[in-house]
């Protein structure tokens, strides 16, 4: 790849605009139908729980979208048909939702389909847009272009669900059909005009390359250590930072006597959290760039040094949660909370970077099944985790008599989940020149971002 086709940040936002089309039907089907499910037409929890794992069992099929995008050689038509499903799925659900009203089983039958081509959609869309950013994003901006996606992401989330807060009310089945058809209708039309022109003509070496049988192409790509091992810890890291998610709410309200409203807002704390996270992971990313040939400036653009670091205090905040949970209110769990959001914000960012560089190592025109690989982890860990972590707490619950114990043993178990997470991405450094295409490898000024300095590089390697 030459630097004439490498992206600017103009396109990069375009990329962001996507991605937060991506969060906007997502957020949607995931927790406002979840809510309507559970409040408006009182069916059990366990259905809308359902039908989120089911939604994340579905993206193990993001390793062979990922490999569509590398023998077609363009990542475009993956997003486009990827966000036309899943923009299909979220007005499916809803019109499920609203079926679920009247009968109940048939309703339940389109949503485990419409959830289905939700999970299918963003497997699509959400996996061919990494490969672009890991692709056309030169070395030097990988980290902060993520820091930008995502939180355009989050950005998706929290404007999404706002506006359609107030479109829902007062609820009507009619208005959520028309809430949902038009969230998704605005999602695929913007996604389009987004990615209209940004990619350009196949690369030379995907119109050349024959065309593999996506079995081997996987083993080749399972046969690489450092894609190996990167794996396990997606995995774990990812199931550290998920199993919390599903019982931090309840947690507040049995042991700190919150209210639900009261702990909703301690979820927007630690949302806050995770944007100051991902702010500081942005500005010490500008900071290295601005001064590449300074030891503390390097020092605060690696990305391998920002994932150690998020997970190690990803840690902290648990044992943190953990005296919370024993010593109960007199702990001041807003500051905690914040904390986590901030440690998670940190780690994730520092994640998301390393990913996008290190799907350009190894074989050629395997970087889509490389970030499917990663990307399927990181669903099988989220919907393990939410099962995992409410299982566990249950378990607790029934073994302890006080509840602040029961979490307080829970958040135990995260945090040295987040310590085996820390002592994985420790072991991660920087590849070999030689397993590295020279055409990804940044002048040895631009040191920003990388996993290690230029002089350090070597294979992942743990004992």
């Amino acid at each position: 790849m030459n630097n004439s086709a490498d992206f600017g940040w103009s396109r990069v936002l375009r990329m962001g605009l996507v991605q937060a089309c991506i969060g906007a039907v997502v957020v949607l089907t995931t927790s406002t139908l979840n809510r309507v499910m559970v409040v408006e037409l009182g069916l059990p929890a366990l259905l809308p729980g359902f039908l989120v794992a089911l939604h994340y069992l579905v993206q193990v099929a993001r390793p062979r979208m990922g490999f569509g995008s590398d023998v077609g050689g363009r990542s475009t038509p993956w997003i486009i048909g990827g966000m036309a499903v899943l923009a299909l799925g979220g007005v499916l659900s809803a019109l499920a939702t609203v079926w679920m009203g009247s009968q109940p089983a048939p309703g339940m039958a389109l949503a485990v389909l419409g959830f289905s081509l939700i999970g299918i959609g963003v497997s699509a869309s959400g996996t061919s847009l990494l490969v672009l950013l890991a692709k056309r994003v030169p070395p030097a901006r990988r980290g902060p272009a993520a820091t930008l996606v995502w939180m355009m992401m989050i950005a998706g989330f929290a404007v999404t669900a706002g506006l359609a807060g107030q479109w829902l009310d007062p609820y009507s089945p009619e208005r959520l059909l028309i809430v949902s058809a038009t969230v998704s209708t605005l999602a695929l039309l913007l996604t389009v005009l987004a990615l209209y022109g940004l990619e350009g003509p196949v690369c030379a070496p995907a119109q050349a390359l024959a065309k593999p049988d996506f079995r081997q192409a996987l083993a080749e790509v399972w046969r690489e250590s450092a894609a190996r091992r990167f794996t396990i810890f997606v995995f774990v890291s990812m199931l550290a930072y998920s199993a919390q998610d599903l019982i931090l709410e309840p947690f507040a309200g049995s042991v700190f006597g919150m209210t639900p409203g009261a702990s909703t807002r301690l979820s927007g704390v630690q949302h806050g959290g995770v944007l100051l996270g991902m702010l500081l992971v942005a500005l010490s990313g500008l900071v290295s760039a601005r001064y590449p040939r300074h030891r503390l400036a390097a020092a605060l653009g690696s990305l391998r040094g920002w994932t150690v670091f998020g997970c190690v205090a990803s840690a902290v905040a648990m044992l943190a949660l953990t005296l919370a949970g024993l010593l109960g209110p007199v702990w001041p769990l807003k500051e905690t909370v914040f904390f986590l959001g901030v440690a998670n914000g940190a780690f994730s960012i520092g994640a998301i970077g390393s990913m996008m560089r290190m799907a350009n190592e190894g074989r050629q025109s395997r970087e889509g099944v490389r970030m499917g690989l990663w990307g399927a982890a990181q669903a099988v860990a989220f919907g393990l985790g939410g099962l995992l972590g409410t299982a566990a707490s249950d378990l607790a619950r029934w073994l302890l008599a006080s509840p602040g114990h029961a979490y307080a043993s829970v958040f135990a178990l995260e945090g040295l989940s987040f310590l085996l997470s820390a002592w994985l991405a420790y072991k991660i450094s920087a590849p070999s020149a030689a397993a590295s295409p020279a055409a990804h490898s940044p002048p040895p000024s631009a040191n920003v971002w990388q996993l290690e300095p230029t002089k350090e590089r070597k294979s992942l390697s743990f004992p």
